[in-house]
């Protein structure tokens, strides 16, 4: 786009599977809105045009629209934590049911009336702030020192004072480990990179991972300082190497503590490493084992299969009543972490094995099975491998819902399983993302 920038004035229609508002300009073409709600009208400056669409950037709301509130985080609109921050939580709720039923009807091409009948209502486990156990400091260098806040527009960050989303308990965790870790850096020659701040009001813990990249490091006063400000259970190195697109894991350091973090999902209780993925929303994950469960109801005689199984969220509560699982990881700091989680539960009847899930598929026939992948969703071959199973039920939980109708048309493609329900979870309040659990049925023709 060359020449003076574009204004528009729109009115937005509703929210899209993404931060931006959905608008038409006067021609009819889509637009989409950063920093505009549903039912807002806005000034708009153009700065992205393409043949079908545009994308442009509000700069003035004219009006608001019905469904924005004033949100009780000062940062919303600033820190890039809460994009819907200012949306009502009702409106939230339907914009995620909403964008679910579209995904099914856009991507795996179901018909509107069968996608609509297929996705229950959203449920919403935790409180709409304060629920999550884990934020994420950006790092900065400003003037040759260093800052750390949460992530902004761009290369930004926000200094804050505490995260709305945090545990109201550990509110202030933010405030004390960004000051200790600047007044570090201000003495040491430190080059962090972010650092993780997990909490648990259930067990108590608090875990900092410090993510750098591998050479000197001033680890006793990082403890100590750290120590003084936030007194946490754990402090860790956690260092890296490889381009920024692709980091590997170079090691991990215990400065202080136990080294992992520990919280109580149900009756479990779990121990995570700073590099393993754990569900941000403790009430969240436990609602996932709840819908996983009772989807599948495993039986004592019956072998269970978890796939992308990560520390064993949902592995221990299925080893307690079915008869055997086999658990397939391949992030290594996770399944060191599941394999202790599985001994330290005193569980003799799982299978945990290393490894990508198509090319290490367990080797057994199973009644049950889970999958939970990253947001990437499952491979087709993977797909493939299961629709070969005889089980009679598949859970799958998703975090994108373009990917799991991408791999539920798969599924249908494959003939054996079809899809009869999928619930969204609201495991990210204030932001668009949404959990699925979605329960897959072997087809009457192939029971046995």
């Amino acid at each position: 786009m060359s020449g003076e920038a574009r204004e528009l004035e729109l009115t937005c229609e509703r929210m899209t599977y993404g931060p931006d508002a959905l608008a038409h300009d006067a021609d009819g073409r889509t637009v989409f809105v950063s920093g505009a709600l549903a039912g807002d009208r806005v000034r708009a400056v153009v700065d992205r045009e393409e043949d079908r669409w545009a994308h442009a950037r509000a700069a003035e709301l004219l009006e608001p629209g019905p469904e924005r509130m004033t949100p009780p985080c000062p940062y919303v609109g600033v820190c890039g934590g809460c994009p819907w921050g200012a949306l009502s939580r009702s409106a939230q709720a339907a914009a995620k049911r909403t964008g679910v039923v579209d995904a099914l009807a856009r991507i795996a091409h179901m018909e509107p009336t069968r996608a609509e009948a297929l996705v229950a209502p959203l449920v919403s486990p935790s409180e709409p702030w304060g629920y999550r156990n884990k934020v994420e400091l950006a790092v900065a260098r400003e003037h040759g020192r260093t800052a750390l806040g949460m992530h902004a527009a761009g290369d930004d960050v926000v200094r804050v004072k505490s995260c709305k989303l945090l545990d109201r308990a550990h509110a202030g965790a933010v405030k004390s480990v960004a000051g200790a870790l600047s007044y570090l850096a201000g003495r040491h020659p430190i080059d962090l990179e972010r650092v993780g701040i997990r909490v648990s009001r259930r067990t108590g813990e608090v875990e900092v991972a410090l993510w750098d990249r591998p050479g000197a490091f001033p680890r006793a006063q990082a403890a100590k300082i750290l120590a003084d400000a936030l007194h946490p259970t754990s402090v860790v190195r956690v260092m890296q190497k490889g381009p920024a697109k692709a980091r590997r894991i170079a090691g991990v350091e215990c400065l202080s503590g136990t080294g992992s973090w520990g919280e109580l999902v149900g009756d479990e209780r779990m121990r995570v490493s700073a590099p393993s993925f754990f569900q941000v929303n403790t009430k969240g994950a436990e609602k996932l084992v709840e819908l996983v469960m009772d989807a599948l109801d495993p039986q004592p005689d019956e072998e269970a299969m978890d796939l992308y199984c990560g520390a064993g969220t949902f592995t221990l509560p299925l080893a307690r009543r079915a008869g055997f699982v086999s658990a397939v990881e391949s992030y290594g700091p996770a399944v060191r972490d599941l394999r202790r989680n599985i001994e330290d539960a005193g569980l003799d009847n799982v299978d945990p094995i290393g490894g990508d899930a198509g090319r290490e598929f367990p080797d057994t026939d199973a009644d049950v099975i889970v999958v939970d992948p990253p947001r990437a969703g499952l491979a087709a071959d993977v797909v493939r491998r299961l629709s070969e199973q005889p089980a009679r039920a598949i859970a799958y939980v998703s975090c994108d819902p373009a990917t799991l109708a991408r791999d539920l048309a798969r599924f249908e493609q494959e003939g054996a399983f079809s899809p009869v329900r999928v619930t969204p979870v609201d495991l990210f309040p204030q932001t668009y993302h949404v959990e699925t659990v979605t329960l897959l049925e072997r087809r009457l023709r192939d029971r046995a």
